[in-house]
């Protein structure tokens, strides 16, 4: 039933923030046809890819291109707002089951003043689905809606930082889990930074978390690291290739082999148009040569689809 109201809510989310876009482009439309040659029909379509590749080329340093949506969508800190949905499945060790889970992930970045961002990023897990051991030794599974992370980054624009990408803020996981096993039951806090290089035709950098769990059932208390580290090159077309991969790190893991998992892995992704939306599709295989002995991740093979939206929240919320 949770999963019925969360869907309900995403989708409402988009729905809503599409149509308002829309309407308000339409809002300004005469009838007659438009010096392009738009009829009534395809003008608010029109005007919608107008919108959004101004809002790209204003990032881009007046570049709309494919290649240049790709870039804004591989750079966490980017100003145009994207809904983006992960599909990984992981291959795990002892027992040699699967995990899978679908992440939606929107990046809603807000203008706070010409020289300084605000970038929301939370982390919804509308679907989860892993293997889990019961008391009587058998193998079982369990699926339903996992722990929501959310993630502030304060970030000084390109008037300031030039090509660097440079980000800080606080990062939270919330226990939304549907089951005690698809989730930590803890409520967690930490800080998070990035730093990063934007070139040409390149970008890297790295993105990490740290969470401290503040409050929860039980005594045992969490502290763990999500590490990201990326790197892509774009060659023309909206096509990339590099790598995203997450190191995760669990600092009070019984054993020290069991702290880390460390994977390497391939991304390769290209963006193109469907009707007046750039969207992204990337898939990625990532090999961990560190990972737990037990329940350990070995493989994961990623699949994302991120469309690019309008922005709802236009301007500098705080002077010009």
């Amino acid at each position: 039933m949770m999963r019925l109201r969360i869907t309900l809510i995403v989708a409402l989310f988009i729905i809503c923030g599409t149509s308002y876009a829309i309407a308000q482009t339409t809002a300004n439309q005469a009838p007659a046809r438009s010096p392009q040659g738009a009829t009534p029909s395809n003008a608010p379509a029109q005007s919608l890819e107008q919108g959004i590749d101004s809002e790209v080329a204003e990032e881009g340093n007046g570049k709309a291109s494919l290649t240049e949506v790709n870039k804004e969508l591989s750079n966490p800190i980017s100003t145009i707002w994207a809904l983006s949905f992960q599909q990984n499945t992981f291959w795990l060790n002892k027992p040699e089951r699967n995990m899978v889970n679908l992440l939606f992930q929107p990046v809603l970045p807000v203008s706070l003043t010409s020289n300084w961002n605000l970038i929301t990023r939370p982390v919804i897990p509308v679907f989860n689905s892993t293997p889990y051991v019961n008391k009587s030794g058998n193998l079982h599974r369990v699926t339903g809606f996992g722990d929501t992370v959310l993630v502030e980054l304060l970030s000084p624009s390109s008037k300031i930082a030039g090509p660097w990408l440079v980000g800080a803020g606080p990062t939270f996981i919330f226990p939304t889990a549907t089951n005690s096993r698809l989730g930590q039951n803890k409520w967690q806090i930490g800080p998070t930074g990035l730093l990063g290089y934007l070139g040409e035709k390149w970008i890297a950098g790295v993105f990490p978390q740290q969470w401290w769990s503040v409050g929860g059932p039980g005594s045992n208390t969490i502290s763990q690291m999500n590490l990201q580290y990326f790197y892509a090159y774009f060659p023309a077309a909206g096509w990339s290739v590099g790598t995203s991969p997450n190191m995760l790190v669990n600092w009070y893991a019984r054993k020290n082999s069991n702290k880390v998992t460390f994977p390497i892995g391939l991304n390769i992704s290209k963006v193109v148009k469907i009707g007046p939306l750039p969207v992204k599709f990337a898939v990625q295989g990532q090999y961990m040569p560190v990972h737990p002995d037990v329940f350990g991740q070995k493989w994961n093979l990623q699949f994302g689809v991120t469309p690019v939206i309008p922005k709802l929240i236009k301007g500098n919320l705080f002077g010009d």
